[in-house]
């Protein structure tokens, strides 16, 4: 069998990217591994300050303050966290009880009424309605430090003063305005096909809301409760004026009782914060399947 020079060249061409489609998964394997590692240092960096608190609320409060520091503790103190609750600082059990009621019944509360004005907002033009989502979003810019004492002498008037109420009223307020946006965006996405075609085979309003608008809206649900349920959480500045009965108060602010102005006991200041760290982990953890969830269900009939 006779070689022409066109046969050649084909043969050479088809080794070459041959050989250039070897080195492919060569080369997407070392960026993979690229990419794990520089994602694993910036986790590092983000997760350093948390490993380092929950280090430090194993240790003794002499070796938190001993120069050199230790990285590890010498001995492991896990008592710390069976002391803590009962500690003549402030009543724990009493703030993570207050904290709890104040983040879940504001956050049910913002949902209550974010969701309905952000579906209307959305779904109905009248007039005014830009003037209004514009002075909703203003509301944004109101801090509670700034209003607290205002918001102290109101309660103080009404007799809402020093109790739960009062601070749910606060962070309902004060995190209305940021649900209704991200809601609001939300639904203003959704086609009005949908909404239509859903009622063409006979469901109503409620109906189409609840089946067909709400699995689709899901994530930015999602993100409001979440981001609601961690500001009501966070929530200092209002709390420390508000509230005024040791026992009433958040872990904000039942935290500061333990730094001193000649001494801290940073042991347990690292075991609080690990503490209230937990539910805001276990509410991501309980709604991450949903949010993915959410951004297909309810589209396909």
């Amino acid at each position: 069998m006779t070689t022409t020079p066109d046969t050649t060249d084909r043969q050479v061409g088809a080794g070459a990217a041959g050989a250039r489609r070897g080195n492919r998964p060569r080369r997407r394997g070392g960026r993979r591994w690229l990419k794990t590692a520089a994602g694993a240092v910036v986790a590092l960096v983000f997760l350093a300050p948390y490993l380092v608190m929950l280090v430090g609320s194993f240790k003794r409060h002499a070796e938190i303050l001993r120069i050199p520091p230790t990285y590890l503790p010498t001995e492991w103190i896990p008592s710390n966290y069976a002391t803590m609750w009962s500690t003549p600082e402030t009543p724990l059990p009493y703030n993570l009880v207050s904290t709890l009621v104040i983040s879940v019944c504001g956050t049910l509360l913002v949902l209550a009424v974010a969701l309905p004005a952000a579906y209307y907002t959305a779904k109905h033009r009248f007039p005014g309605r830009g003037v209004f989502l514009l002075l909703v979003l203003a509301t944004q810019m109101l801090q509670p430090t700034v209003l607290a004492p205002g918001l102290f002498r109101q309660f103080l008037a009404v007799g809402l003063d020093d109790t739960w109420l009062a601070m749910i009223l606060v962070n309902a307020a004060f995190n209305l305005s940021f649900a209704v946006w991200i809601m609001h965006s939300f639904f203003s996405g959704i086609p009005k096909e949908i909404d239509e075609a859903a009622m063409m085979d006979g469901a109503g309003k409620l109906q189409t809301l609840r089946r067909v608008t709400l699995p689709l809206v899901w994530p930015g649900i999602v993100t409001a409760i979440i981001f609601t349920f961690v500001a009501c959480w966070n929530e200092f500045a209002a709390s420390l004026v508000v509230l005024t009965t040791a026992e009433n108060q958040p872990l904000s602010v039942a935290i500061t009782k333990f730094v001193g102005q000649y001494d801290s006991a940073w042991h347990y200041v690292f075991g609080v914060s690990v503490v209230s760290i937990i539910p805001v982990v276990l509410l991501f953890a309980a709604v991450e399947k949903r949010l993915v969830a959410g951004l297909t269900a309810g589209a396909v009939k």
